[in-house]
Order: C-alpha cells, then sequence, then structure tokens
C-alpha cells in the first residue's frame, strides 16, 4: 500500500490514492499507520476518493482510528497531494465531511482554504464554544506558553458538557501585535498537536468577540505561521472564512504489513 505523508505546520497526516475504491483499512489498521513508533506516525490519516461534481472526496481518520469531522491543515495537506496526482492544476474543488471546500495554491507554495461559514458564536464568561467544521472550545490566556494543554484540555474534551462526542480545546493568547498564539489540544489524538487548522480558525473568530467587520488574522502555533481571513457581518457568524498556511511533503512510502 503506497501512501504520502505531509505536515501543515507540524500537524502530520498520512494521504492515500484511494479513487479505485479498494483500499478498506479497520480502525485498529488506520491506528497501526499513524503510531509514532509502530507506523509511519501521524495526526491521522487521509484517502482521497472520487466524487461526482469534485475534484476528489476527503476522508479524514484521526489517530486513534476513528473517521472524524474537518481537518484545516489535512484540507490543505490534501490539495498538494492532489496536484501532486495530477488532478487539479492551482485550484481544487472537493467535498468533506462537513461539506464543499475551495482550495487555491498560491505562488509562495502556501495553500488557502475556504473554511464552512460560522453561523453560531457561543461566547461565555470563560470561554468561546463554536463550530469550523469541527467543534472547538477557546480559552484566552495571558501566557499561552505556561498552559498545562494535556491536563488541562483533557478536563474540558471529557468534561459532562461536551460527552460523548468531546470537543477540541483551544488555549489562545492576544499578542502585542494583535495577532495570535494559538496551542491545541486534540480529540482523537488524545493529545496536544503543533497545529490546528479548524482550531486557529475558530480562536481567530473567537478573538473577535461580538465586533463586526472584515479581518485578517495571523496565528502562531507551536509548528508554524497561519492565517485567517473573514467576514462577520453579524457579530455572532463569520461568512468568507479562509485558512492560509504551508502544506509540506515529507516523503513517500510503502506499507507492505498492517
Amino acid at each position: 500500500m503506497k501512501f504520502s505523508k505531509y505536515h501543515g505546520t507540524g500537524n502530520d497526516f498520512i494521504l492515500l490514492d484511494n479513487r479505485a475504491g479498494t483500499l478498506i483499512l479497520t480502525p485498529k489498521q488506520v491506528a497501526h499507520i499513524c503510531h509514532r513508533r509502530f507506523g509511519a506516525g501521524a495526526d491521522g490519516l487521509m484517502m482521497l476518493e472520487l466524487a461526482p461534481g469534485f475534484d476528489f472526496r476527503m476522508v479524514y481518520f484521526n489517530a486513534d482510528g476513528n473517521e472524524s469531522s474537518m481537518c484545516g491543515n489535512g484540507g490543505r495537506c490534501i490539495t498538494a497531494f492532489a496536484r501532486e496526482l495530477g488532478l487539479i492544476g492551482d485550484s481544487a474543488n472537493f467535498i468533506a465531511i462537513d461539506g464543499p471546500h475551495h482550495g487555491n495554491i498560491n505562488n509562495d507554495g502556501t495553500i488557502s482554504l475556504q473554511m464552512k461559514d460560522v453561523t453560531e458564536l457561543n461566547i461565555y464568561d470563560t470561554h468561546t464554544v463554536t463550530d469550523t467544521g469541527s467543534p472547538h472550545y477557546i480559552r484566552f490566556t495571558a501566557d499561552v506558553e505556561s498552559e498545562d494543554i494535556y491536563n488541562e484540555g483533557r478536563k474540558v474534551r471529557y468534561s459532562q458538557e461536551f460527552a460523548p462526542a468531546g470537543i477540541n480545546v483551544n488555549f489562545v493568547q492576544l499578542t502585542e501585535d494583535n495577532s495570535l498564539k494559538v496551542r491545541t489540544y486534540e480529540r482523537g489524538v488524545e493529545d496536544e498537536t503543533l497545529s490546528c487548522g479548524t482550531g486557529v480558525t475558530a480562536a481567530a473568530i473567537a478573538a473577535t468577540g461580538r465586533t463586526t467587520g472584515i479581518f485578517l488574522t495571523r496565528i502562531s502555533t507551536p509548528g508554524g505561521l497561519l492565517s485567517v481571513s473573514f467576514t462577520k457581518k453579524q457579530a455572532l457568524s463569520a461568512i468568507n472564512v479562509v485558512l492560509t498556511g504551508p502544506a509540506v511533503k515529507v516523503f513517500d512510502g510503502n506499507f507492505e504489513d498492517i
């Protein structure tokens, strides 16, 4: 089974070409492939499949082996993978679990991915909750580097409030230049990841609070830099949401026994 490995700001993925529809993996097999010691090592696995009316379908699995919700960094990586396969030129229209997406490959090699509209921003005294293709909890902090991401993230992810599916947890610091620093605990990986595309998107929108306007936010994650642009015509929703960042091929490989 041939595969490629990509990463988007350190959020890494195994990519499989399943246009023939012959690849059927069990959750145990997916988890084995993603394992950091016994497999190729990845935060998730994606299959590129055929989809009528689109360039391809993106099917995403978390590292625990279960099919998951949308992954923004993954969406950029599978766009780069599709061009590597010769399916697209500099743009892609594909379908994912949360609906259609459009991706543009920019002159500098970064990829801009249109995300779903955000229809509801739930702002509370201590945090914000929203869905950017995956559900996210956003907590603002004065010093994101000092946060215990693993333990504090697990408390929220497994809390009764978000049971049974759980939620991704983002810790966000607003910097002096109005950019953001974001660290994320991801469900399905069950640990901090170096970056989360839907997470930084949620953080950028949450950081605008109840204001309206056209926004461009730069975000620093442990794995690198991303940017998110969006429009808020209404205080608690966002449209024209675009996530931009790198999508880097790491290597090709072949599994002989999974």
